[in-house]
């Protein structure tokens, strides 16, 4: 990925904390000689080797399942808020831009065995469930029911790069900056608001 340098996030506390919390990921190979992806949750672990690693899974019919050997590289992309920035808002002749959060992760597949699929399916589900008024477990499931366990291929994607961007108007003066900030605010829009708090969070 692309990111000049005033716009390079290396806050390695910063992005794992926001993959956390933007689990839901692209995930990008090649398939036959063509650019493949599919949008999956994604879970960040240490594994029992102490190499960070992210955890998911696809159907066994995605043709993108039956690609991923051990060893293979893959792309994992994952998007944070975003908004445009119109240049009507500075105080000076400028042109449109857009800001955004981003971070891609790099890393080489392992295939879990049965087992570790279903703990990882029981981390994933652990997960999103913590705020459900009556949250699943996947040990409660039925033997039926888990069966479909058998139709998805778990993978585990060990870590050998991460990229993250954070524009977030850095290039701005304090008055065009706090300017940008505001008229983000007036759109009352969640991907606009959520930009706005970004930025307020920047030091300046």
């Amino acid at each position: 990925m692309y990111i000049p340098d005033l716009y390079k996030n290396e806050n390695q506390e910063e992005i794992r904390n926001f993959i956390h919390h933007n689990g839901f990921a692209l995930l990008i190979n090649q398939v036959n000689g063509k650019p493949w992806a599919t949008h999956i949750p994604l879970v960040l672990e240490t594994n029992s080797a102490g190499k960070e690693v992210l955890v998911g899974h696809l159907s066994i019919e995605n043709p993108q399942a039956k690609s991923l050997q051990n060893g293979s590289e893959v792309l994992a992309i994952f998007s944070g808020p975003h908004a445009y920035i119109s240049s009507s808002w500075y105080d000076h002749e400028n042109v449109p831009t857009w800001n955004y959060i981003a971070v891609h992760v790099y890393g080489n597949v392992r295939i879990l065995n049965y087992d570790e699929t279903v703990t990882s399916l029981k981390k994933l589900v652990d997960k999103y469930e913590t705020q459900s008024e009556n949250p699943i477990r996947i040990e409660d499931l039925s033997e039926k029911t888990m069966r479909q366990a058998r139709g998805i291929a778990a993978f585990e994607m060990e870590i050998t790069s991460i990229e993250a961007t954070k524009k977030l108007s850095q290039n701005r003066d304090s008055k065009n900056y706090q300017n940008i900030i505001s008229e983000l605010e007036k759109r009352n829009d969640n991907q606009s608001i959520n930009i706005a708090n970004e930025m307020k969070k920047c030091t300046r």
